[in-house]
């Protein structure tokens, strides 16, 4: 009973931050939708499940660390780092703002508790990951590092020399996800640039390999108890979600992949989103 009562708890705050998400949008003006409503599930996950952090001390050093490479999704990361009591959620109205901590990818100069590094840059995040892993098996920090990226990011030749390392090194500490919801900002990826068969590729480069529906809370906590479990070689969750998540008009539309939406727009998602 315990086990279904915080699964719903869980599937209760990503449908809040993916309300969050809509909201600080509509009051930016500007920003991306898509991937940051597609990835809430899972980033939900990890801030209020899996990963071990402490709002009251950002930088405790036993944490484990979190790595948005497709930082254009941040809006659900900073949905979450608000919930879990990192900053007041009133600040996320300041999201893209002149002076915000809340940019619009990750910022760490800005001074935003929970920021590990400064992303965006598509394709570098993961090799972030790997210093990161491989610092805290140096200095014997049992802590595990978790990178977000993006399945267009694929795209970018330095994820799969990154991809590489980590195997090489053997960092178990590591866990990569790949929100695989089909889409980047000029179309399907398959037409853009195919990376597909996304999980041969990264079994071939030596990492042990989940594929999961990732708008689905049971097995994205099921997979992340496995990477886990996992010694002697990195982890890659490939996540099959649904781009616009949750949003009836946005739900695998690419132009929502980058485009804010109108006030009244955000009042007909937000009805999408208010069901118990």
């Amino acid at each position: 009973m315990r086990k279904n009562e915080d699964i719903k708890k869980l599937k209760q705050i990503a449908r809040h931050v993916r309300k969050d998400i809509i909201e600080m949008l509509a009051e930016a003006g500007s920003g991306h939708p898509g991937g940051a409503l597609s990835a809430s599930d899972i980033v939900a996950a990890l801030y209020f499940s899996v990963m071990r952090h402490n709002p009251q001390d950002p930088w405790w050093r036993e944490r484990d660390r979190f790595i948005l490479s497709k930082g254009h999704s941040c809006p659900a990361m900073y949905a979450c780092l608000a919930r879990a009591g990192y900053f007041p959620l009133e600040e996320l109205k300041t999201l893209r703002k002149l002076g915000s901590r809340l940019q619009g990818h990750p910022s760490k100069a800005d001074g935003l508790p929970g920021i590990e590094v400064s992303t965006g840059s598509l394709g570098q995040g993961l090799s972030i990951a790997n210093g990161v892993a491989l610092g805290l098996k140096i200095d014997k920090i049992e802590a595990r590092v978790y990178c977000l990226m993006g399945d267009g990011e694929l795209e970018e030749g330095q994820i799969w020399e990154a991809a590489m390392a980590a195997s090489h090194y053997q960092l178990d500490n590591l866990c990569g996800i790949v929100d695989n919801n089909g889409l980047q900002i000029d179309g399907r990826i398959d037409e853009i640039m195919s990376p597909n068969p996304i999980s041969e590729k990264w079994r071939a480069f030596g990492w042990n390999t989940i594929e999961i529906n990732g708008n689905n809370m049971e097995e994205v906590l099921q997979a992340f108890g496995e990477a886990k479990r996992i010694k002697g070689k990195p982890t890659v969750i490939i996540a099959r979600t649904i781009k616009g998540k949750g949003v009836s008009f946005m739900e695998n539309a690419v132009e929502w992949h980058g485009k804010a939406p109108s006030k009244e727009e955000a009042k007909i998602a937000l009805k999408d989103l208010d069901y118990s």
